[in-house]
């Protein structure tokens, strides 16, 4: 059955992205613990991290890590947070978030269907301090 995520790649959902490469996608969180929550999905549907290969899970890792660069860019945060996560989606996705405390660590804490307005601000946002960053090849476009 195709996941919820191979649907927001394959463009039948909207999404908010701020990454796209041969291997993976990273958009907005809709359901965020903070401004620029961005979850990392491979365009593989893959059911667990210790189902991929070395490979797609450093590649995996290698792209949180340039987005959570960015986010504390972006956001001044003290901390950027990650967890590989996979129950209410079985497809592989890592998430990253700007952080100031542990209270932002708090999976159950977020911001229930954050407005459209906010998430395209904030994903225009991330997309800037990516391209600052160099990974300009990565980032999409925005959106017209």
């Amino acid at each position: 059955m195709t996941t919820l995520f191979s649907r927001i790649i394959d463009g039948e959902i909207p999404a908010h992205f701020v990454w796209q490469d041969e291997t993976c996608v990273a958009f907005l969180v809709i359901d965020p613990m903070t401004d620029g929550h961005t979850i990392v999905v491979p365009r593989r549907e893959v059911d667990s991290w210790l189902d991929a290969d070395a490979d797609l899970v450093t590649h995996l890792t290698l792209v949180a890590h340039q987005i959570g660069k960015a986010q504390q860019a972006a956001w001044s945060s003290a901390r950027v947070g990650l967890l590989v996560e996979g129950f209410l989606v079985p497809h592989l996705h890592l998430h990253v978030w700007p952080a100031n405390s542990v209270e932002d660590f708090d999976p159950h804490d977020v911001t229930h269907g954050q407005d459209q307005k906010i998430l395209a601000a904030n994903a225009a946002r991330l997309r800037a301090a990516l391209r600052d960053q160099g990974a300009g090849e990565a980032v999409p476009a925005e959106p017209a």
